[in-house]
């Protein structure tokens, strides 16, 4: 018998042939295979903040939780409102540790009679089994893992969708509902991503390529792979889970107060809220901030950040942003030097970058709110 671990298998998603038919380069990424480029990251960033890019995310986790009392049951380990949440309406929110660190973000959706949860890939197996240890047993959680989820994005998705299916752009920010295209259901959110308008469409696995192939059919419609999703998120100033948020940052570090409203910090009663409250109420000691940086050379995570000769932080994420021809990050630093307009230095590789503390998002959002 051998010693040696066992390799980790790396899964497929349901449009992986397709993926690779259309000369996408894949990587792994959350334990699948997954297309990083097809054009090249600037062209696919650029095109999806010009028309519509289709991304596909079916590595996330997709999840359905039932019973009586639901959203009170939810309350315990999300610090979002979700009582006073309405039918087809989404929240952002977050599961939490004891001492109020992050364990996941995660979109919430109440549905009539359930919850529809979307959760991060790398972490969806352990979010399932903090939710079975959690919540009471006479709740149902299913994961809908015959699920694929596709995220169309950009000022053009509502054209392009509601060709297909029409009734979609009665859909604003943070709303959902059930649509069909030739008889297979889809569950069609307006949300995403990328700072820009769009759709994230749960659709049955079995027709994902059937709908990615009616998508990208329309004119304002390409293929987008991870690589340009990341961009288009940092430029967003949209933390990603792993690098943004962690166990070590909680909502009032990583700048997330409207995740958890006011009734919910009077009230607490979720995992942490003795500490998360104080933060809220008297700062916390690091924040999240965003950093434009002088010259073109970007800084990645893990470069260290300081003041004159002090290291007061450290970037989660940073590259080139391909809208504004500049390099940008987030980071953590300390309280005391996060304030917009904080002269600061980043060492990449030795050198030390000039950098400024700026506003996020660094390029504004699109969303397409009640009223607009």
């Amino acid at each position: 018998m051998s010693d040696e671990e066992p390799a980790e298998i790396i899964q497929t998603l349901p449009l992986d042939a397709w993926h690779r038919q259309r000369g996408a380069r894949m990587v792994e990424f959350a334990g699948y295979y997954m297309p990083i480029q097809y054009d090249g990251i600037v062209a696919e960033h650029l095109w999806t903040r010009a028309h519509a890019g289709l991304f596909d995310v079916s590595h996330m986790g997709q999840l359905l939780v039932s019973g009586d009392a639901v959203d009170i049951e939810l309350e315990k380990l999300l610090p979002g409102d979700l009582i006073g949440l309405g039918v087809d309406k989404m929240r952002y929110s977050l599961l939490l540790d004891e001492n109020g660190g992050i364990l996941d973000d995660l979109m919430a959706t109440r549905r009539t009679g359930d919850f529809y949860l979307v959760v991060n890939g790398a972490t969806k197996a352990d979010d399932i089994a903090h939710l079975h240890e959690y919540l009471p047993e006479e709740l149902t959680l299913n994961h809908l893992d015959e699920q694929a989820l596709l995220a169309l994005q950009g000022p053009e998705a509502v054209t392009a969708l509601a060709r297909l299916i029409p009734g979609v752009e009665a859909l604003v920010f943070m709303t959902a509902g059930a649509f069909d295209l030739d008889g297979v259901p889809l569950w069609i959110s307006r949300s995403g991503y990328t700072g820009e308008d769009g759709f994230e469409i749960s659709v049955p696995a079995e027709s994902a390529e059937f709908l990615a192939d009616r998508l990208t059919a329309q004119p304002e419609v390409k293929p987008i792979g991870l690589g340009a999703r990341d961009s288009l998120r940092l430029e967003a100033g949209l933390p990603l889970y792993g690098h943004d948020l962690d166990t070590r940052s909680d909502p009032a570090m990583a700048g997330l107060g409207f995740a958890v409203p006011k009734r919910r910090r009077a009230e607490g009663g979720f995992p942490g809220a003795v500490t998360i409250c104080r933060h809220f109420a008297e700062g916390p000691p690091a924040r999240r901030i965003g950093l434009s940086l002088s010259g073109r050379l970007p800084a990645r995570e893990g470069a260290q950040i300081y003041a004159d000769d002090v290291l007061v932080g450290i970037v989660t994420s940073g590259g080139f942003s391909p809208s504004l021809q500049q390099p940008i990050a987030m980071g953590y630093v300390s309280a005391a030097h996060a304030a917009t307009g904080t002269a600061l230095q980043i060492d990449v590789r030795g050198k030390r970058l000039e950098a400024v503390v700026v506003p996020m998002p660094f390029v504004p959002h699109r969303y397409v709110r009640k009223g607009a």
